[in-house]
């Protein structure tokens, strides 16, 4: 029963032959009204197979226990029964597919052999998330048992219900072997369900080989390791059965720790071959390790499939240039020396037939009114039908003419404002009426004309968010409407505002709605007749149009025009008085309006309106009525010839015999060709002559430009040309012999208009003619053209007065020609042709590409099984200097992830080898989901609009930016070093100084600085002033929780250090394990006190044991600590059941609970013997996730006090607050050595304590009239995000900031400029002076190298003041170079960069190069070094390290100044001598960071810094709350996190492509899509890249979405 065709096309009928003869016709009604509503969108996939399978319950022969809506493939339309064999054209027509706009058979046939012809590519195929698949039915989820599935097919094909193309379309799920035998044979057309499938080494894959696993499990892991097959040039698949069984040995593995353990995109069924796929399968079959690294993820082995697809990027050849400095030049496409060009002479004007005069034409349209409505007032004008397709009302001409004039009257003397008339001649006035009212609509238009108005019709608003709805409104304000008509029912259902009128919509101007219906208009005076004048130059009235960008333009229509135009399209029609024409098209504009409301009153037609409501009830409609009237003409676009196609259920009784001229109007199209040739063999047989088929080419502003004639005007047959793609691609004309594959067919679309002529020109530039075999734009000179677009002289210059000029640059005549946008040629016989329009234009690398003809390649792929409705959308949008190429599809409902891989797959290689383009961005959507024209299809622009504004909610992205964009710029080269010497004299010649400064002098020695170990600090203290307070603690309710005075805080100490004394030996390192409080002070000096080396550990989160228990345990054991110190309640955490199922809690050291120590009094104090000795060790995660623990001796100890005391003018009498982490860094310093070394008292906040009252830190500093302050960046935003809207509240609670100097952010990273100005924007009202936030800078090397303590008021005038902080805008490309090159604030490029604060005294540093180690001049970005007495010692790891890390503390310069010994404190910065002078008189240098080495990502040769692309990414959509980038293997993966709805999620990955490619010359390799939180982020509020790259690469994120671009 099936007939298998040759394009792969099958052919799918319905209910066999037999059964649906046998079916009532009103059955037969009942599922065509389905089918509408199904493809309309107003019913569910479910809803339909429901209702239909009810329908045919009673007429079908029930099969055995199978389900009646399986029974009938439910995709496949009651349509195409009678297939008619014969002619090459007979290929079966699958349906649904309604508005399967594009179908050319022997295109369908060229894409197939393409992807015949392609070799396969594996793509790695995108994960998402369970919740965010689209899923219709539960069949699509629960895969059938194989055998039995292959059992129910066998018998629904015997009983000759059904035939697939594959097994797909019976079920959600494909049966394994024939899935198996697709992806191994990788072939497009193999679609025959083999249940074996033989390789060369003679093994087969049975069921029973796949019998264990499930067919979910069995897709997942074939999918897993078909992504491994490089199947390139090696014709023996893998032996794949040999690697099923070693992966049962491999899955024994310990598999790494996965967060949600299930694996991507199939759900709940893990594959069993989690660990197997984690090698890369190359082809000499051994399992290989990548960089060394065991890569064992899924996510990795797609990473490296998606390195297969990229090693052979299309590139074309670059041409030799020097890179410029600074300019990076993006790569200019050289045109290619082989391309086709024109070879023709110059083409020479083309004139249509001489208007002929005609005897007793009106001298205007209203006057042939005026004549039929008073000589012929029965005769009828307009029939008008309901959607059932029964006539409702017939206007006569004499009706027209009676209420045209009632209307007219009304309009000018019964409407006004104040007692003026509202109207006057000339005015604009909207027309708004429903496409099923054209009675009204003419009586309207016509009443408008009457009374010398301009009528402007437009479509009806339906919402207030209609796709395009807004610009209609820009265009009713720029023509002053104030007044729309309508009718009553349609005034009725529009939206409403609260008081009941017209709700106004977005965009438009405020408009008075007035109806026309009856009884709102008045007879006018017996005496009263409107003007009837000769047509003139006047407008008549504006026709709209919506340009390629979505903007709306007014084209006007002059009196002379409309009628100049109503006299050629009747002579070119040989339209004849009284005859009957049947209109499918919208009456409101374009060639309905021209044929079915103008030109049809001029000769006195009857016009039978079909409206497009009845079409999508009945696309038999128009031929019925055809039939019914006896039409002599027809107007109709190829669309509706398609869907009476699809539709022509055995239609016995009807004939076009009565047709002379089917006038197809949008025969420029393309796809209309083939249209028009089903249509004809199909109706032959109903009396149709092919010679009445009329193809037509029109534009809004030229009106008709060409017609074919009626056959009896004795015109030269029709033409067909086949043209090859590659030359219109590059506008030349060939007539494509050899390639069978990329051709286009087109037919011609006539002769040109009577009194017309015609010209084609070049496109771009000045309007030369073209030469024959050239396209070009077709210009159109006669005086039936538009006038100008409303309000926009610039751009009715440019279309409507073009002058055409020959090579020689004479203009070929002085008359002005109009521009069509239309693209073409004239053929033989001087036959118009149009290959396509200038909206649908898409140049790419100077190629040029027609949408049109890219969807009809998109369609040709499976067009039926696929894509919803044939609604696909084609357009190019502007990335990089450069136009690419967008597809964006509906897919059906009940499409298979599996299923729309393999689509967009395949369409990217259609697309490739037919049109030899790439295509950017494939999307697919949920069907019914794009905007929508008025009249059904795809609103372009504002599916572009939503594109690009992350508004399209795709459920399926791919991304080819790889292949597509080759216009990025050069690597860079790295150029030998210059040798250190011609180095020096080079920056002194350049006139740079060494970059180089240092912080001011240590001063003399004052009472304290004689101790040189910071215990004795506190002991002195607690003789001297005992009672003075240290330390005040606040809780979150911001009470006081804890105090410490000096004496207190010794005698807490001593206690601890007895305790340790009698267990501990000296030098032994004890861990401190509390939370920020007086006892984690306290235990620190107890262990000084005895002479162990104190460890402060950040306790573990009791809610989240499984992540920072195992840091604590690290930090422990690579600390080599003895013993740890620790509370009662932490105590009992560290030994808990909870805490076992994390760590091997029997491994823990000594664990001591210092709650309650014995009041021993101590023995002696243990005194070190030098201050070189181990005071304490510092342990802390730098950003890049690795785990550093520095020594600080006692005097670096004691030095870093002194520096903060004087840069900070600390002393007993200051108070300061501090809320940051006292674990480590200068967070540590500050709570734990700075008060007892400088005996001011400390207001400490622990962070921690913000999550639960985010306003307890800025209140204490306003309650304690706080100076000084610090915080780290994630206190900083907490208070923003957290009190950004509460500052009012907070100023009624008498918050006041006024008393802050100095508020100091503590970071080891950049600043983050745009924090601090929206903290400061923000905290402003309370009284934050805005230059009071200022930022620091220390690493693991020197905790301590910036601090900025601003000054304020008089303090200034002391000496000590330190500039204000300076910002500096840096060119972000020469920073890729590592060059420092300065901008102005606001120009392209530029980044904001703020001083990281003023060197602390004894500090001196240096830039150095981080490969020569050579000193760097000012203008460049290198290594910052640091000399000072309080840098660290070293590293303490117990890891093989420290040869690596050695010369991080005790490096020298390579030249130059080869003495001094410096720390490498791994960030990237420079040095700027400013114009401001600090204390001494000195200039002030500052110091910039701009990021660390270890972070820093080398791409395409160049350094670039990850904050700056995440920046970039956040701005580029409001959902993205945050984002994390690394590499893996030359690749650049974004990681962003979604605040917003999953649906959002696919929307992201498009725009950060483009915003990275924009902005920063990279490719995204992966753009992953996760929860708000994900991106781990330590507790400075840094951002930890490698661990999150850690957890990508071992499948442990969770994503929503992974995109893998091509």
């Amino acid at each position: 029963m099936a007939e298998r065709t040759s394009s792969g096309l099958l052919m799918m009928l319905e209910p066999t032959p037999a059964v649906a003869m046998t079916l009532p016709a009103e059955v037969r009604e009942k599922l065509a009204e389905l089918e509408l509503e199904l493809s309309e969108g107003d019913i569910t996939q479910k809803g339909y197979e429901k209702k239909r399978g009810k329908l045919l319950a009673p007429y079908i022969p029930q099969i055995q226990g199978v389900d009646p809506s399986l029974q009938i493939d439910n995709r496949i339309q009651t349509s195409s029964q009678a297939v008619f064999s014969g002619s090459k054209h007979s290929k079966a027509r699958a349906a649904n597919t309604r508005d399967e706009r594009f179908r050319s058979d022997l295109h369908t046939e060229a894409v197939q052999a393409a992807l015949a012809k392609y070799k396969e590519r594996k793509m790695p195929m995108p994960s998402k998330r369970r919740s965010v698949l689209v899923q219709s039915s539960v069949e699509a989820c629960t895969p059938p048992d194989t055998s039995s599935a292959s059992e129910d097919e066998g018998s629904l094909r015997r009983q000759g219900r059904l035939t697939t193309s594959t097994p797909y379309q019976g079920h959600g799920h494909p049966t394994v072997e024939h899935w198996f035998n697709r992806v191994i044979q990788g072939s497009s057309t193999s679609s025959s369900a083999s249940s074996t499938s033989s390789h060369p080494g003679g093994r087969s894959v049975t069921n029973t080989a796949l019998a264990a696993l499930n067919a979910n499990a069995a897709a997942t892991a074939l999918a897993d390791l078909m992504a491994h097959t490089q199947i390139d040039n090696h014709s023996a698949p893998p032996d794949v059965t040999g690697l099923l069984e070693r992966s049962s040995h491999l899955a024994e593995r310990p598999q790494v720790a996965s967060v949600r353990g299930v694996s991507r995109g199939y759900n709940h069924h893990t594959s069993v071959m989690e660990t197997a796929d984690g090698c890369e399968w190359r082809s000499e079959g051994s399992l290989s390790l990548m960089d060394g690294v065991p890569v064992n993820s899924r996510v990795s082995s797609k990473i490296q499939q998606l390195l297969n697809t990229l090693k052979r990027p299309k590139r074309p050849p670059l041409r030799e240039f020097f890179v410029d400095d600074f300019e990076e030049l993006l790569d200019v496409q050289e045109p290619d020396p082989n391309q086709p060009k024109p070879e023709g002479q110059q083409m020479s004007t083309l004139e249509g037939e001489h208007l002929e005069a005609v005897n007793k034409w009106p001298p205007s349209l209203p006057a042939a009114l005026q004549r039929w409505g008073t000589t012929q007032p029965k005769s009828p004008c307009l029939t008008a039908l309901d959607n059932a397709g029964k006539p409702v009302y017939t206007l006569t001409y004499g009706k027209l003419w009676t209420r045209s004039q009632k209307l007219a009257y009304t309009l000018l003397n019964k409407l006004s404002t104040r007692n003026e008339p509202l109207l006057m001649p000339g005015d604009r006035v909207a027309l708004v009426f429903p496409n099923n009212d054209p009675v009204m609509f003419m009586v309207a238009f016509y009443g408008c004309l009457l009374a010398e108005l301009v009528p402007v019709p437009i479509e009806v608003p339906l919402t207030r968010k209609d796709a395009g709805s807004q610009q209609i409104g820009f265009l009713l304000g720029s023509c002053g409407v104030t007044l729309a008509l309508t009718t009553d029912a349609c005034q009725k259902g529009l939206p409403k505002a609260q008081t009941g009128e017209v709700a106004t919509f977005k965009g438009w101007p405020r408009l008075l709605w007035f109806v026309t219906d009856g009884k709102h208009v008045v007879k006018p005076p017996k005496d009263w007749h409107p003007p009837v004048r000769e047509a003139s130059d006047d407008i008549a009235y504006i026709e709209y149009k919506t340009s390629k960008e979505g903007s709306t333009m007014g084209i006007t229509v002059s009196h002379s025009a409309m009628l100049t135009h109503c006299h050629a399209l009747t002579q070119a029609c040989g339209y004849t008085e009284a005859e009957t024409i049947t209109n499918v098209l919208d009456f409101k504009r374009d060639a309905g309006l021209w044929h079915g409301v103008l030109t049809s009153v001029m000769n006195r037609m009857h016009v039978i309106s079909i409206p497009y409501s009845l079409m999508k009830v009945n696309p038999l409609s128009w031929i019925q009525k055809v039939h019914t009237y006896k039409a002599r003409v027809a107007v109709l676009k190829s669309r509706d010839m398609h869907w009476s196609l699809l539709a022509q259920r055995d239609q016995r009784d009807i004939s076009l015999s009565s047709l002379r001229m089917l006038i197809v109007a949008d025969g420029a199209n393309p796809w209309s060709i083939s249209s028009c040739d089903a249509f004809l063999n199909v109706f032959q047989a109903r009396g149709l002559r092919p010679e009445v088929i009329c193809p037509c080419a029109s534009s809004s502003e030229a009106m008709t430009v060409a017609i074919r004639r009626p056959p009896e005007m004795g015109i030269p047959p029709p033409g067909k040309a086949v043209l090859s793609m590659g030359g219109l691609s590059h506008s030349v004309i060939r007539v494509d012999t050899e390639d069978k594959l990329s051709v286009l067919t087109v037919q011609d679309v006539g002769q040109v208009m009577p009194g017309a002529m015609v010209c084609v020109v070049r496109v771009e530039g000045t309007p030369y003619l073209c030469q024959t075999d050239e396209v070009g734009e077709i210009c159109v000179s006669s005086g039936s053209t538009g006038v100008a677009y409303y309000g926009l002289p610039g751009m009715t210059k440019n279309v409507f007065e073009t002058i055409p000029l020959l090579s020689s640059g004479v203009p070929i005549s002085d008359r002005p020609f109009t521009r069509t946008s239309l693209l073409g040629f004239v053929g033989p016989d001087s036959l118009v042709f149009v290959v396509g329009k200038l909206d649908g234009l898409m140049v790419v690398s100077g190629r040029r590409h027609n949408a049109d003809d890219v969807v009809a390649t998109a369609l040709a792929v499976e067009p039926m099984k696929f894509v919803y409705r044939g609604r696909i959308a084609v357009f190019s949008v502007s990335v990089l200097h450069d136009e690419r190429i967008v597809v964006v599809a509906e897919q059906r409902p009940d499409s298979t992830e599996e299923d729309s891989f393999q689509w967009m797959s395949r369409v990217l290689q259609a697309i490739d080898s037919i049109h030899q383009v790439g295509v950017y961005c494939l999307a697919l959507v949920p069907a019914n989901t794009l905007p929508k024209a008025p009249l059904g299809g795809i609103h372009i622009s504002e599916t572009k609009q939503r594109f690009l504004e992350g508004a399209l909610h795709p459920c399926n992205v791919l991304m080819c930016p790889h292949t597509c964009v080759t216009n990025l710029p050069k690597p860079r080269q790295k150029q030998p070093e210059v040798g250190p010497a011609s180095m020096i004299v080079g920056n002194l010649v350049a006139g740079k100084r060494i970059a180089q400064a240092s912080g001011r002098d240590v001063a003399q020695l004052e009472d304290n600085d004689q101790f040189l170990y910071i215990q004795d600090v506190l002991q002195w203290r607690a003789q001297a002033t005992p009672d003075h307070p240290l330390f005040l603690v606040l809780n979150a309710k911001g009470t006081v929780a804890s105090t410490a005075s000096c004496l207190q805080l010794h005698k807490r100490a001593e206690r601890v250090a007895t305790a340790l004394m009698g267990r501990l030996n000296t030098g032994d390192h004890v861990a401190l394990v509390y939370p920020p409080g007086i006892d984690l002070i306290a235990t620190f000096y107890g262990c000084l006190y005895a002479g162990c080396v104190p460890v402060t550990v950040r306790p573990p989160h009791p809610q989240n044991l499984a992540t920072t228990l195992p840091t604590v345990k690290m930090i422990v054991e690579v600390s080599k600590s003895v013993c740890i110190l620790t509370t009662q309640a932490i105590t009992k955490l560290l030994k808990s059941k909870e805490a076992n199922a994390t760590v091997d809690i029997k491994s823990w050291p000594m664990v001591l609970d210092t709650d309650d120590l014995p009041r021993k009094k101590s023995s002696q104090m243990y005194k070190p013997p030098t201050p070189e000795m181990l005071a304490y060790l510092d342990f802390s995660v730098s950003t890049t996730g690795i785990l550093a623990g520095v020594k600080m001796s006692h005097a670096a100890t004691s030095a870093l006090c002194r520096s903060i005391k004087l840069q900070c003018e600390l002393y007993p009498s200051r108070q300061i607050a501090i809320c940051l982490d006292p674990y480590c860094g200068l967070g540590f310093a500050l709570w734990c050595l700075c008060s007892v070394y400088s005996g001011h008292q400390s207001i400490l906040v622990p962070p921690l304590e913000l999550e639960s009252n985010a306003s307890l830190w800025l209140t204490a500093v306003s309650q304690y009239k706080v100076r000084v302050t610090f915080c780290s960046y994630s206190v900083m935003e907490m208070c923003t995000k957290g009190l950004g809207s509460q500052t009012e509240a907070l100023r009624l609670r008498n918050m006041n900031l006024s008393c802050v100097r100095t508020c100091m952010v503590v970071a080891e990273e950049r600043p983050r400029i745009a924090l601090t100005q929206t903290f400061s924007k923000i905290f402003k009202d309370l009284g934050l002076s805005p230059r009071a936030v200022s930022t620091t800078f220390g690493c693991r090397v020197n905790v301590a190298i910036c601090l900025q303590p601003n000054r304020l008021g008089k303090l200034a005038e002391q000496g000590t003041a330190g500039p204000d902080p300076t910002t500096v805008y840096v060119d972000m490309r020469a920073l890729r170079h590592d060059r420092v090159r300065l901008v102005e604030r606001g120009s392209p490029h530029s980044l904001p960069l703020m001083e990281s604060g003023k060197i602390l005294p004894g500090v001196k540093v240096i830039i150095a190069n981080t490969e020569t180690k050579g000193p760097l001049g000012d203008s460049h970005l290198g290594e910052v070094w640091v000399s000072s007495p309080h840098n660290a010692t070293g590293y303490y790891t117990v890891y093989g390290e420290e040869a690596l890390h050695a010369d991080h503390f005790n490096t020298k310069l390579s030249f130059g100044d080869t003495q001094t010994v410096w720390a490498r404190t791994g960030y990237l910065g420079f040095l700027r001598r400013t114009e401001l002078t600090d204390a001494s008189g000195e200039r002030h240098d500052a110091l910039y960071i701009v990021g660390s080495l270890d972070e820093t990502l080398e791409l395409r040769g160049m350094r670039y810094h990850p904050i700056d692309i995440e920046t970039s990414v956040i701005r580029s959509h409001k959902s993205i709350a945050e984002c994390a980038v690394f590499t893996w293997t030359n690749l650049l993966v974004v990681v962003v996190e979604l605040e917003g709805s999953e649906q959002e999620a696919l929307d992201l990955v498009a725009l950060v492509t483009n915003v990275v490619l924009e902005e920063h010359y990279l490719i995204v390799g992966v753009v992953v899509v996760v929860d708000p939180g994900v991106i781990p982020i330590n507790s400075r509020g840094e951002k930890q890249r490698m661990h999150l790259r850690d957890g990508f690469l071992a499948d442990q994120l969770d994503p929503i979405y992974v995109a893998y671009n091509m």
